[in-house]
């Protein structure tokens, strides 16, 4: 029972990961409490808007691109279809920091960014109300990545690479050596020379057997699928989006071979404890009402709620991932606090912490991430 790594997490950062360093002649294993893809973590959905020009921070903008050359050798290796081109809107007023961030980004980078006013949004995807004070940022070159579809992708690369594969088994203890790693499960104990860390809104709790206390909060999180127009909102003609509205920031997918326009809303939420019971999309008066109030304002065609799904979102105070390796101990390799707009670097996440674990280093910048800010 004993592997070059173990990866504890077998989700989007995790899988990814493993893929990486199985490839790279890794004996791995990853672990997971549950069965991925599944509806406890942050990768369900069907869906994940990836966005280039980045409005939480230029410092994002070297990975989100890197990050779509590697989806795109993904598709080309599984020969699958994992992302579709829509093309991202950003959309809000001028004065707008997200806004500022998107064209700034995009300027430094020579990025294809197209800036509408209003009537042009509207002229163009007629589905569309904004405010005469908004602006539009259109990346034609972004789009959508078919999140659970990429999961399984990595995960049947890295088991043809000889990744071993255990779900529905708990980690109950990690024994950090100054040389190797311990985990045991129920009933089974593993060893490794290196230890990669990924389990979304479990890191308080896994972190903790490694000695760090780091401020991750999980908040739960909805979005819901509503019956649309589908002239109007067919993902051929019309792109996922990005709102940065005065009461909220809100994002969405167009209806996706007739399943239905998407819109979730990015901040607030409520805090919650992974283990505990978690409430159901309506179970909360505000599920529904929020997202049809967006709806009514910025996409005022009538939608009629289809079904709606509970995430998570695991939160840092700054809202930046962390991606390091233990202050104490270098073979630990740590991915957590994605603060809800992780998912689309993962292919990038799972390279780079592959280099840590193998090389101690990566060529990509993630100085942002440093564990040592906390």
């Amino acid at each position: 029972m004993h592997y070059d790594v173990i990866v504890i997490g077998a989700g989007s950062m995790g899988m990814s990961s493993g893929y990486y360093l199985s490839k790279k002649g890794q004996k791995v294993l990853l672990l997971d409490s549950f069965a991925p893809p599944h509806n406890k973590g942050s990768h369900h959905g069907e869906t994940r808007i990836i966005r280039h020009a980045y409005g939480e921070g230029r410092e994002y903008v070297s990975l989100a691109l890197k990050s779509q050359t590697l989806w795109g050798e993904l598709e080309r290796i599984s020969g699958q279809q994992l992302f579709l081109p829509t093309g991202v809107l950003n959309a809000g007023s001028q004065n707008s920091t997200f806004i500022k961030q998107v064209k700034a980004g995009s300027m430094e980078y020579g990025l294809p960014l197209k800036i509408l006013d209003y009537h042009e949004i509207h002229d163009r995807w007629p589905g569309i109300t904004l405010p005469e004070d908004y602006i539009g940022c259109y990346e034609s070159t972004s789009g959508v990545l078919k999140s659970e579809e990429c999961l399984r992708a990595y995960q049947q690369l890295a088991k043809s690479h000889g990744a071993d594969i255990i779900v529905n088994s708990e980690v109950r203890k990690i024994v950090a050596h100054s040389n190797g790693v311990t985990v045991i499960t129920d009933g089974q104990t593993f060893h490794s020379e290196s230890l990669v860390v990924a389990v979304g809104a479990w890191a308080p709790k896994i972190l903790a057997m490694l000695d760090l206390n780091l401020p991750l909060e999980p908040i739960r999180k909805t979005f819901a699928w509503f019956h649309a127009n589908e002239k109007l909102y067919n993902h051929y003609d019309f792109p996922a989006f990005t709102f940065d509205t005065s009461v909220g920031t809100y994002y969405g997918f167009p209806s996706i071979n007739g399943s239905g326009l998407k819109i979730g809303r990015h901040d607030g939420g409520q805090r919650i404890n992974p283990d505990g019971c978690i409430e159901g999309f309506g179970e909360l008066d505000e599920d529904e009402g929020d997202l049809m109030r967006f709806l009514g304002q910025y996409m005022p065609a009538d939608q009629k709620l289809k079904y709606g799904k509970t995430c998570i979102y695991t939160m840092t105070p700054d809202e930046h991932f962390i991606v390091d390796k233990h202050p104490n101990y270098p073979h630990i390799a740590i991915a957590a606090g994605f603060s809800g707009h992780g998912f689309k670097f993962s292919s990038v996440m799972g390279e780079i912490l592959s280099d840590l674990i193998i090389s101690g280093t990566t060529k990509e910048d993630i100085s942002l991430f440093s564990i040592n800010r906390f």
